[in-house]
């Protein structure tokens, strides 16, 4: 059963201030939550209903610190979804580490995106690009919002994710000489750019796109070019989710 104490807790969470005081986030979902227990990532407390429960193996158990058998209703309180799901785990949040070394691979580094479903569209377009670190500035959205954390399908857990002062991180990798590659409505097409095997990918803000004080250390402006109709009404852009998933492809490729 689900205390009152616990249950308040756990809605809790669903608050930026309390995740980072804490330093705890939410997982919601039967297949997110089984991906944790199945990497061996450290669960503080898992609610769930006996059935899922039931079906964890005894060594998958031992490596939870509390096991709450909860009902649909009681999920239902503390639940961010409409139609809450089986299970619900609580995790820690990665230690927030500062990356300053560029060469060698790609990264993805993002500009006050604000949507949480945006961001975790990203992350998991990342993951399965194989692009491993993700630098975001300071005004961005929370990547450990539970909606955030939703949208990744537990991609997140194979992401390193930070939070920086981006124009400072930017301007270490121009003294770097590493590309930082800025995807604007004009830049060069990606399909005819030369495109390097490290670099910096910067993705903007939704509406505004990459504010001004970062641009500046774009060293190549890159677009994906439209293939449509040219007074096709309404499509003026790629939603910034889906414009990252078409560039982190071009890069992959090459």
């Amino acid at each position: 059963m689900l205390s009152k104490n616990r249950t308040n807790y756990i809605i809790s969470l669903q608050k930026k201030k309390s995740r980072e005081n804490e330093k705890l986030y939410i997982v919601e979902g039967d297949k997110i939550v089984m991906e944790y227990i199945s990497a061996g990532v450290p669960i503080k407390i898992l609610a769930a209903n006996p059935v899922f429960i039931n079906s964890l193996r005894g060594s998958e158990k031992n490596s939870i610190e509390e096991i709450i058998p909860t009902t649909y209703e009681e999920l239902k309180k503390i639940s961010s979804l409409k139609t809450p799901h089986n299970a619900l785990a609580i995790v820690n949040i990665p230690d927030n580490i500062t990356l300053n070394n560029f060469s060698g691979s790609l990264c993805v580094a993002l500009d006050f995106i604000q949507d949480p479903g945006n961001m975790g569209t990203i992350i998991r377009a990342a993951a399965w690009f194989g692009i491993k670190h993700i630098i975001c500035s300071a005004n961005c959205v929370d990547a450990f919002n539970p909606k955030t954390v939703q949208a990744s399908m537990g991609a997140i857990l194979q992401v390193n994710i930070f939070y920086s002062d981006l124009e400072k991180t930017l301007y270490i990798a121009n003294r770097q000489n590493i590309p930082v590659y800025g995807a604007t409505l004009d830049g060069d097409s990606i399909y005819e750019t030369n495109l390097s095997k490290e670099g910096i990918i910067l993705l903007g803000n939704e509406s505004r796109g990459i504010s001004k004080n970062i641009s500046r250390y774009v060293t190549q402006k890159i677009m994906i070019p439209f293939f449509g109709e040219k007074n096709s009404f309404g499509i003026e852009s790629l939603n910034v989710s889906m414009a990252a998933s078409v560039i982190f492809s071009e890069f992959s490729r090459r």
